[in-house]
């Protein structure tokens, strides 16, 4: 569910992000959200590719309206982890994930496409996760939390029933099937009434 809460949190990081030339897209519930069903979130999830000299810039962009820890920064660039940062006005944490070098983070980074935050909060456009890499990554976290996130299933039942006429499915058995989740993949089509072999 984009509140205005969400933009308010997100727009000045977008906006760094692109004077700084970083690659972006938008994941996790705020991402099915937009391809999916709508639901509540407290968080935003954000992949960016952040390099070292990334970081002092983005804190100067940044500091005024967020909590943000140039080392935790260092450290998650460094790594290839993650860390977050906090908006003061609301209170809403972002956390962002550092683009990994492994083929399937870099191949859904290049297929992140443009569109409306909220078709009703004007036209800017941000880059979120394409459909087939939300369902693929929720999946993926579903098995990695021990399978018992029902927001999670929901997520991806979402994601596949709305976007069900134009999702690429051999793309997501390609990479289900190489992320260990064909399984997955497979019981969540039959529980969204599309047949494991396509529509």
């Amino acid at each position: 569910m984009i509140t205005p809460d969400i933009i308010l949190a997100l727009r000045p990081v977008v906006e760094a992000f692109d004077n700084l030339n970083v690659g972006y897209y938008i994941g996790g519930s705020l991402a099915s959200s937009a391809h999916g069903l709508p639901r509540a979130t407290l968080d935003v999830d954000l992949v960016a590719d952040l390099k070292n000299s990334h970081v002092q810039p983005l804190v100067k962009h940044l500091e005024d309206a967020y909590y943000i820890d140039s080392e935790m920064i260092y450290e998650a660039v460094r790594k290839k982890s993650s860390f977050n940062i906090i908006n003061l006005e609301t209170m809403l944490k972002l956390d962002i994930f550092v683009l990994k070098n492994q083929p399937y983070d870099q191949i859904a980074f290049q297929r992140a496409q443009k569109r409306a935050l909220d078709p009703n909060q004007g036209s800017s456009q941000f880059s979120f996760a394409a459909p087939e890499d939300i369902v693929l990554h929720k999946l993926f976290w579903f098995r990695m939390g021990g399978e018992i996130s029902e927001r999670q299933w929901s997520d991806v039942g979402g994601v596949l029933k709305v976007q069900a006429e134009v999702l690429d499915f051999s793309y997501m058995k390609q990479w289900a099937e190489k992320l260990k989740i064909l399984d997955l993949l497979t019981k969540s089509l039959r529980d969204s009434g599309l047949s494991p072999s396509g529509k």
